[in-house]
C-alpha cells in the first residue's frame, strides 16, 4: 500500500463504503511488524524478509536486486512483493533470471538493455513529466536505460536524449529546449566524464551524474569519470556511484516528485 492507496482507503471509510473492521484488516497487512513481512522456511533458515511497509514510508515498493540471487529465490521474492504491491521492479537480471521471471509472471516485461524486469498491475496515475535522461554514447545506454526504467517504475514519464557526448557537442546543443524544460536531469557518461558539467552549465536544475565503466585504456573501471564528476565546476552537479543507473533514477524521481513526496511523522 502506498500513500495514494492509503488516502483512498480513508476516503472509503469516511464515505461508509468500507467498514472500520475491513480497513483495519487491510492496514494490518502493511504496518511494520505485520505477519506478512516474511521469508521462506523456518526462522533460522529464512532467506528473505520483504519490507511491505516501504511503499507507505517511502512512496514505492521494495525494489529487488536480481544479481547474486538464485533464479528460484528471485521468483519467490518477486511473488511475495506482488502479494501486496501493484508493481514490481527487479534490477540487474541476466538472461536466465529474466527468463525464469517471465515464465513465472506472464504479465512481466523484460527491459533487456536496462537489465530490468517490471510488472504493472492495476491502474496508475499518468507519469510525472520533468525528468530527462541523457547519455554520452551508445555504450552508456545500459546505465541510462536502467535509470529511465527505474524512473518509470516510480511514476515518472521521463524523456531521453542519447548519444550526445562532448566529442560532438553540436548534438547536445541542438536540444536546448528539451534540456531547459526538465526539472531534473540524469547524465550517464564514461570516458572523460565531462558531459554532466556541460549539461550543468546549460540548465538551472539539479544534474545527477552517473559515471559508467566505459572507455579505453586506464579508465579504472569508471573511477576516472567518477573523479571528474566529483570535481565538476558546475555547482548543480552531484553524482552517484559507478554504473548506478538505479540510484540515479530513484533520486531523480524524488526530486521530480518534490512536494508530492510522502512525509510520515510520528
Amino acid at each position: 500500500m502506498d500513500r495514494t492507496a492509503l488516502l483512498r482507503l480513508l476516503d472509503e471509510v469516511r464515505a461508509g463504503s468500507v467498514s472500520l473492521e475491513a480497513a483495519a484488516e487491510r492496514l494490518a497487512r502493511v504496518l511494520p511488524g505485520a505477519a506478512g513481512a516474511r521469508g521462506e522456511g523456518p526462522a533460522h533458515e529464512t532467506t528473505f524478509r520483504i519490507d511491505h511497509h516501504r511503499a507507505l514510508r517511502c512512496g514505492a515498493p521494495e525494489v529487488v536486486l536480481g544479481s547474486g540471487k538464485s533464479p528460484e529465490d528471485l521468483v519467490r521474492i518477486a511473488a511475495e512483493v506482488l502479494t501486496r504491491a501493484p508493481r514490481l521492479l527487479v534490477t540487474r537480471v541476466d538472461g536466465a533470471r529474466a527468463a525464469r521471471l517471465l515464465a513465472a509472471f506472464p504479465d512481466a516485461v523484460h527491459h533487456e538493455s536496462a537489465r530490468c524486469v517490471t510488472v504493472e498491475r492495476g491502474p496508475r496515475e499518468p507519469g510525472r513529466k520533468g525528468l530527462l535522461v541523457v547519455c554520452a554514447g551508445t555504450a552508456d545506454l545500459p546505465v541510462a536505460e536502467e535509470a529511465r526504467v527505474t524512473a518509470v517504475a516510480l511514476g515518472e514519464a521521463p524523456e531521453a536524449l542519447y548519444d550526445v557526448g562532448v566529442a560532438g557537442l553540436h548534438r547536445l546543443l541542438g536540444h536546448l529546449e528539451t534540456l531547459r524544460r526538465a526539472r531534473v536531469v540524469i547524465v550517464a557518461a564514461g570516458m572523460d566524464g565531462a558531459l554532466p558539467s556541460v549539461v550543468g552549465g546549460l540548465v538551472a536544475v539539479p544534474v545527477i551524474a552517473v559515471p559508467t565503466s566505459v572507455g579505453y585504456g586506464l579508465g579504472l573501471g569508471g573511477l576516472a569519470p567518477l573523479l571528474t564528476m566529483a570535481n565538476s565546476c558546475a555547482p548543480n552537479v552531484t553524482f552517484v556511484n559507478i554504473d548506478n543507473g538505479f540510484g540515479a533514477g530513484y533520486v531523480a524521481s524524488l526530486v521530480n516528485r518534490g512536494a508530492d513526496a510522502p512525509r510520515l511523522t510520528r
